[in-house]
């Protein structure tokens, strides 16, 4: 009898041990789940949660999933990112300009924007915080500003040590294909008939040739795109001001039936580029080459490693 009336008392001991462990866990994850800090934005502090749940966010997707955030609704641009495909299979398509009513269904804790239009109204729904468009120049920049706002800096940091790994790898494959002083330019063909030259922070594969992988512009390119920060368009007459002994040529043809690239290739000026000749001009696709973020740049640098070494390997055989 006595042995039972222990083995009871035991046993409703254990049962107040692990309520008051649970009680103390679940109110730990509440009040972690609840804290707020402030961030400075341009449209001055907001409080944000610290670690946030459930981010919204019209064109930073790719950056928030690189710190392994949870982003539950996208602008509409993100899922024509090849890169960011199988993750955004859970995430609503939120339209663009992002649609405010579905907003506010998916009951975001935080919203991340670039585009100010709808500022008021989203900032109703969550905390929301605008970072303008070329708030960072390279992956480094990003990737610390988004691993801070989303609490999770450590992800950051893995991912730019790998990314740092991956890229030093690469510089190594692609110094075995090419001179030593061979020059790089970026550009994109429209549609409309419109030629332009790139910087290395304005997309195209920018940030993985001249940052990650650190080729070289020509000097017309490093001093009135590269150095400025901007993007030029240029006449036919003045391509071969521009021109670099590679050249990555984004075609942005949306409809599929521009016709805009095959007329410049005819032209004798396009002919007579020493890319041309030499066969070291490379057509890329906008979808593939446009986005910017780390996930992207970092499949680019794998994409545009592999182009060189297939075309050093063309270009002897013939």
């Amino acid at each position: 009898m006595k042995t039972n009336k222990l083995a009871l008392g035991f046993i409703m001991i254990m049962l107040l041990f692990v309520t008051a462990c649970n009680n103390t866990t679940q109110t730990t994850e509440n009040h972690k789940a609840s804290e707020t800090r402030t961030y400075k934005s341009t449209r001055g502090d907001v409080d944000i949660p610290t670690h946030p749940k459930r981010i919204v966010t019209d064109f930073y997707t790719g950056e928030l999933l690189t710190v392994g955030a949870n982003v539950v609704g996208s602008g509409s641009w993100s899922f024509k990112n090849p890169f960011l495909k199988d993750q955004l299979k859970s995430v609503t398509d939120l339209g663009d300009p992002i649609n405010v009513e579905k907003v506010m269904k998916l009951k975001p804790d935080l919203i991340v924007i670039m585009k100010e239009d709808n500022y008021d109204k989203l900032s109703k729904i969550a905390p929301t915080v605008v970072i303008p468009y070329n708030t960072t120049k390279n992956i480094q920049e990003t990737g610390k500003m988004f691993g801070d706002i989303t609490g999770k800096k450590d992800k950051a940091k893995q991912f730019l040590a790998d990314f740092d790994q991956k890229s030093k790898s690469a510089r190594q494959k692609i110094a075995k294909v090419i001179d030593k002083d061979a020059t790089f330019g970026i550009y994109e063909n429209t549609d409309k008939g419109k030629f332009w030259v790139f910087n290395d922070n304005g997309g195209r594969g920018g940030q993985a040739i001249y940052n990650a992988l650190g080729l070289k512009a020509p000097d017309q390119i490093n001093k009135d795109i590269i150095k400025t920060g901007e993007m030029k368009e240029l006449s036919l007459e003045v391509i071969p001001e521009y021109a670099a002994d590679y050249m990555f040529i984004t075609d942005y043809n949306p409809n599929g039936d521009s016709k805009t690239l095959a007329k410049l290739k005819q032209s004798s000026i396009w002919n007579n580029l020493e890319a041309v000749k030499q066969n070291r001009v490379f057509i890329n696709d906008f979808n593939t080459f446009y986005p910017y973020d780390p996930i992207s740049v970092s499949k680019q640098v794998d994409l545009i490693t592999e182009m060189l070494v297939k075309r050093a390997k063309e270009n002897k055989t013939k």
